[in-house]
């Protein structure tokens, strides 16, 4: 059973970029397995929290911690 339309999640209209792909941008790591690797492996935060899930989306503002450095997220609609 499906829930009612106004119950149903709607998508963020804001841009936004998924965290492995965040990292292969910003030159962090090489590979999108690499990527997989170190996140999945909980060597990654977002917003101080370890995360392990690539595919999370992270919007202007989030901040990425990755071996003592952080990246502060900016996504444009480009």
């Amino acid at each position: 059973m499906s829930e009612p339309a106004d119950k149903q999640r709607k998508p963020d209209p804001r841009p936004m970029i998924r965290l492995d792909d965040f990292l292969k941008a910003a030159g962090v790591v090489g590979t999108g397995g690499e990527a997989k690797v170190r996140i999945q492996a909980g060597e990654v935060m977002v917003n101080d929290e370890v995360e392990t899930r690539r595919r999370r989306q992270l919007f202007t503002g989030d901040e990425v911690n990755w071996d003592s450095q952080v990246w502060v997220v900016e996504v444009t609609d480009d």
